[in-house]
């Protein structure tokens, strides 16, 4: 599942790079619309990377099912002799590798077109490396649920949202601390522990989710 979502993700290369392109959209526009001063934004540039993160995971994780579940992929799922919950793990682990890890990598380009002050980018790299995946999995609790719904994203929204605002204050903050001059670890392990939590949680919610949205 996993060698084949990647491989499917490689020819719907347009539909991948969406999300990216919003990344970076953004953040070109935002020295416009705020102000290109340097200072300014090097104040703003930890909540605005990591809020473009967060909007454009949830940009992508409407998709995380939709296409399997309208060619019958989930329904052959559900009938595999592999427990469901590793399949959906192999589905939100290609999800992280084609969106997660991609916008960690470009995260220092956007952090010096918001003149991201130099000590920020470990703890940059390090919390988007962590949040990135935890939004891949809570995400997928909110797509499975949403699976069967015709133009669900708004409802996608709503569901996933709260669970992603820890991960966004503590990444955020993560990024605020090391740029300020303090140490971070603490708030990189709390990110660490909510990741953990995910990994435990939502593949075996998102297997649920799916066992219900489709037999009801």
């Amino acid at each position: 599942m996993l060698v084949r979502d990647l491989r499917l993700a490689n020819r719907r290369r347009g539909d991948m790079a969406n999300p990216l392109i919003f990344f970076v959209m953004v953040a070109t526009l935002v020295p416009l619309g705020v102000s290109p001063e340097a200072t300014r934004l090097a104040v703003m540039a930890p909540g605005i990377i990591w809020v473009m993160a967060l909007l454009a995971s949830l940009l992508s994780a409407e998709s995380l099912f939709a296409g399997d579940y309208r060619d019958g992929t989930l329904e052959q799922a559900l009938v595999a002799p592999q427990p469901l919950w590793v399949l959906v793990l192999a589905k939100i682990t290609a999800h992280w590798l084609v969106m997660g890890l991609p916008l960690t990598l470009m995260s220092p380009l956007l952090g010096i077109m918001l003149s991201l002050p130099p000590a920020g980018y470990p703890a940059l790299l390090a919390s988007l490396a962590l949040g990135t995946a935890a939004l891949s999995l809570l995400g997928a609790i909110g797509a499975a649920l949403t699976v069967a719904i015709r133009r669900g994203g708004l409802l996608l929204s709503l569901i996933v949202m709260p669970l992603y605002m820890p991960v966004l204050i503590f990444g955020a903050s993560a990024v605020q601390q090391a740029v300020d001059g303090m140490a971070y670890g603490g708030t990189l392990a709390v990110l660490g522990a909510l990741l953990a939590f995910a990994v435990m949680l939502s593949p075996f919610a998102a297997a649920g989710a799916l066992r219900v949205g489709l037999h009801g």
